[in-house]
C-alpha cells in the first residue's frame, strides 16, 4: 500500500477506518410465502438429485457382482 508523506490536513479522515455509526440498520423483510416455497422446493430438488445419482450409481460402484455365465472372449478361443 503506498503511503502518503505529507500529513492528513483533516483529523476525522484520518481516523476513518475507525468510525463506527450510531445509526442502526433496518430490520431485514421476512420472506414471502412464495419465496420460502421456492428455496424449500429448490433444497428438495437437489438433496433428491444427488440421492438418486448414488441409487442409479451404485451397481456400478460395487466391484464384487457374482456373473452367473461367463463368456469366454473370442481372443482366448483362438479364432
Amino acid at each position: 500500500m503506498i503511503r502518503r508523506r505529507e500529513p492528513v490536513p483533516f483529523a476525522f479522515v484520518a481516523e476513518a477506518d475507525r468510525f463506527r455509526s450510531n445509526v442502526t440498520p433496518p430490520p431485514r423483510e421476512r420472506p414471502s410465502f412464495g419465496q420460502l416455497a421456492g428455496r424449500w422446493l429448490l433444497g428438495v430438488t437437489v438433496v433428491a438429485g444427488l440421492v438418486g445419482s448414488l441409487v442409479i450409481g451404485m451397481p456400478a460402484l460395487s466391484a464384487d457382482q457374482p456373473s452367473s455365465h461367463k463368456q469366454p472372449s473370442q481372443a482366448s478361443e483362438g479364432r
